[in-house]
């Protein structure tokens, strides 16, 4: 019975990990596609038993959305999903209440995005 449990924990910890792998490769290729487009600003926000969430933002030499993204969830099976509507906005049209209006973590995330470093 104890060897079963072992067993079980062992098969659970070596899933969580290839699982968490996956996730992190995702997120890799879909910043990579960001820093390709233009200058990029990451924002996360989140606790341990609340949702993860990470923005990632591209922006242009006009301060203009190029590309975004947001990963939100408590799992690992969270994966970068596009965020259209604020593609071409300016920089200061980036109102994180208004994008996300009922979503806290969200609108940490995106303030944290935007607080992009000058080249």
């Amino acid at each position: 019975m104890v060897s079963a449990l072992i067993t079980l924990a062992a098969i659970a910890w070596f899933s969580q990990m290839v699982l968490g792998a996956w996730q992190i490769y995702r997120f890799n290729r879909a910043f990579d596609a960001l820093c390709l487009k233009g200058r990029v600003g990451v924002g996360r926000s989140g606790g341990r038993f609340r949702p993860r969430v990470v923005v990632a933002i591209a922006l242009d030499e006009q301060e203009r959305v190029i590309d975004s993204f947001l990963m939100k969830g408590l799992t690992i099976f969270a994966k970068p999903r596009a965020l259209p509507n604020i593609q071409g906005l300016s920089k200061q049209q980036l109102q994180s209440d208004v994008i996300f209006p009922n979503d806290q973590n969200c609108q940490n995330a995106l303030l944290l995005a935007l607080k992009l470093k000058q080249r």
